[in-house]
Order: structure tokens, then C-alpha cells, then sequence
């Protein structure tokens, strides 16, 4: 079960850190993803982080200003997000992902996770 907290209303320009706290004793073995959906539009992508390796992945748009990490010994993935944009403005959600992929490919799909969380909404006003 995975829980997300930490959104609410930033400033363009401000920052958020949002957490995603897992339940269970494997959380060290699965590559985490956040995702976010904006109103009226599909969700995408946003940041992944593998197992063991912590290597990182990023969509376009939010590198530089996104930092995704995790603590194992917690059980939780965070997102920093900084410089935020209103176009942040969205829902996210953070995903769990039980095959340790390789390639941002796979990471980017929805469909390569297999638990999800509630989401949690970011505003960002300009």
C-alpha cells in the first residue's frame, strides 16, 4: 500500500516535497515512480527511481528542477520539487514497480507498475 502526502499550494518559483511512504517489508525492491495528471489532460511521467542502484530518471520537462530519492530504511520516495511552475499544477501519484527495469522506456508506462497510490493535488499559483 503506498500512501502520498506532502502537496498543497506553492507560489511559481516555490518548492514541495512530496512523500510516498509504503507499507510492507520489500519496499527495497522495487523501483518507484511518481506520476502526475492535470486537469483534462492524460497522466505522465514524471520521475522514476530504480532499486538497489537508485539510478534516476526524468521527464523533460521537470528536469533540473525535480529531484526524486528514496530511503529504503523509511520505506518512502520522495519528490523535491523546486522552481515550481503553474503548469505543476496536477494531481500526483507515486507507483511501485516490482521489475527492476533498466531503461526509462519501461518506466515511463503506466502499465510496468504494480501498485498506486491516491494521489495527492499540487497547486502552484503564478
Amino acid at each position: 500500500q503506498l500512501q502520498a502526502s506532502g502537496g498543497g499550494l506553492a507560489q511559481a518559483g516555490g518548492s514541495l516535497r512530496l512523500s510516498c511512504a509504503a507499507s510492507g517489508r520489500t519496499f527495497s525492491s522495487y523501483g518507484m515512480g511518481w506520476f502526475r495528471q492535470a486537469p483534462g489532460k492524460e497522466r505522465e511521467f514524471v520521475a522514476a527511481i530504480s532499486r538497489s542502484v537508485s539510478t534516476t530518471y526524468y521527464v523533460d520537462s521537470v528536469k533540473g528542477r525535480f529531484t526524486i530519492s528514496r530511503d529504503d530504511a523509511k520505506n518512502t520516495v520522495y519528490l523535491q520539487m523546486n522552481s515550481l511552475k503553474p503548469e505543476d499544477t496536477a494531481v500526483y501519484y507515486c507507483a511501485a514497480a516490482s521489475h527492476n527495469y533498466y531503461s526509462s522506456i519501461y518506466y515511463r508506462l503506466e502499465t510496468k507498475y504494480d501498485y498506486w497510490g491516491q494521489g495527492t493535488q499540487v497547486t502552484v499559483s503564478s
